[in-house]
């Protein structure tokens, strides 16, 4: 088992600050699916243009996030492919936990 360091802790808790956040969890589980633009995000998750701006600051900040630069725009992508299957990991085990949370044959959030 690995022994936590303070820069693991550290890290974790940055990784804790970015989930604490419903916009911020929205968009690390939407990013799993691949790149997409901010303002793709900002209608896919409902919140404004300025939200998705400082929430994506946050992520980057956090160092979950990253831009790509595609001319005049830039779309964004986890930083870690580990992050993808962390975080349908951490859905799996919210669902486990709180199955109510999603109900319904429409429900397609694992």
């Amino acid at each position: 088992m690995l022994t936590a360091t303070r820069t693991h802790t550290a890290a974790l808790s940055r990784l804790g600050h970015a989930l604490a956040d419903s916009t911020r969890a929205g968009v690390l589980l939407a990013l799993r699916n691949g790149p997409a633009y901010p303002s793709d995000l900002a209608v896919t998750l409902g919140v404004s243009r300025q939200v998705m701006s400082n929430q994506l600051a946050c992520l980057r900040g956090c160092g979950l996030v990253e831009a790509v630069s595609e001319g005049r725009r830039a779309s964004y992508r986890l930083t870690e492919e580990h992050l993808t299957s962390a975080l349908g990991e951490l859905l799996h085990v919210t669902l486990a936990v709180e199955p109510d949370c999603c109900t319904g044959a429409g429900c397609t959030c694992a």
